[in-house]
């Protein structure tokens, strides 16, 4: 078995395609299903039995990730901090963690990517050995914004069929084209085809699709807060402790936070409410509010991403609203 395998998780990126919310956050931070997105990275990292981990941080957001995460022993890790001053491409994240790696083989992650599998069993037979690269394939209805591989029936990676030459258009140090140089070299590249589902969290519809796939598969009948006798929950609903729902119907999937306060409202399907929010005679589905958020009177609210501490209220208007909303934004409709 090979001794020693680390973790590489890719938590850098100015997450342009998220704004305006990440103008204020880190996108690996942003929640699904009221989790941030790298907590659900960490965990997966450490259930496969690795214990260290680099992570890589842009100077805009490292200090927000490097807050949220601290050592790493919340997750049973040990981590090491990885500046990355300015975008690079993947491979040069690798190229800046050598002296973490030093001759670790490691396992890298996206820290903004979700997969619905453990990635144990991967993790195990590499460290068996029998391959000088593993890669995690996912059919995808545009191939050609990432890339396809040919493989042999025995999962043996012949070719990645790419367009970029390091360094690519985008001016970074592309992954794809490290590990079609170890094919180049006749290295063993092995692939093994991921069944469950693979979501990129790179933008708002992209990070609710990630909402409303994680809820489905794991969201649990969970009510620890206060429901009234007027109220109706049907389906698999969490609510945190301390939170106060009155004359409210809420159909899940749902996760409600803790401090929450719901009246006359109705909270529909695949919708995420972070801690200390506040909603009033409103009605929401398919939509992710970050903590501390107030809406009153929102008619419908659908297909959202809401920052932390947003505000939204109604003039007494009637309609269908779809927004994005950074951190602290105040809005009247």
């Amino acid at each position: 078995m090979r001794p020693g395998l680390k973790g590489l998780v890719l938590s850098g990126g100015k997450g342009t395609r998220l704004r305006p919310i990440t103008h204020t956050a880190a996108k690996q931070l942003i929640p699904v299903a009221n989790k941030p997105i790298l907590f659900f990275v960490l965990e997966n990292i450490a259930a496969a039995g690795i214990e260290e981990v680099g992570i890589v941080i842009a100077p805009e957001t490292g200090h927000a990730i490097q807050a949220a995460i601290g050592d790493g022993s919340l997750f049973g890790l040990r981590v090491t901090w990885i500046p990355q001053a300015h975008p690079g491409g993947l491979a040069h994240c690798v190229k800046i963690a050598r002296p973490f790696l030093g001759d670790s083989p490691f396992v890298m992650y996206l820290g903004d990517n979700l997969i619905g599998t453990p990635i144990t069993q991967f993790a195990d037979e590499f460290r068996a050995g029998g391959a000088d690269a593993t890669i995690l394939l996912k059919a995808v209805d545009n191939p050609s914004a990432f890339g396809v591989a040919t493989v042999d029936d025995a999962g043996r990676v012949l070719k990645l069929v790419i367009d970029q030459i390091v360094p690519s258009a985008r001016g970074e140090l592309e992954i794809t084209d490290a590990i079609q140089q170890l094919l180049n070299d006749h290295a063993r590249v092995k692939s093994h085809i991921i069944a469950e589902w693979w979501l990129d969290t790179g933008k708002k519809d992209d990070l609710l699709a990630a909402n409303t796939t994680v809820l489905d598969s794991w969201c649990r009948t969970d009510v620890r807060g206060s429901v009234d006798a007027k109220s109706s929950v049907q389906g698999r609903v969490q609510i945190g402790r301390d939170t106060v729902v009155a004359n409210c119907r809420i159909r899940g999937p749902v996760m409600i936070g803790e401090r929450c306060n719901l009246r006359n409202s109705f909270v529909g399907p695949f919708t995420s409410v972070g801690n200390d929010t506040q909603i009033a005679d409103s009605i929401i589905q398919h939509a992710v509010l970050l903590e501390g958020c107030r809406l009153q009177g929102i008619n419908r609210l659908e297909d959202s991403l809401l920052g932390r501490n947003v505000t939204m209220s109604s003039r007494g208007s009637q309609g269908l609203y779809r927004m994005s909303l950074g951190d602290d934004s105040d809005v009247e409709v």
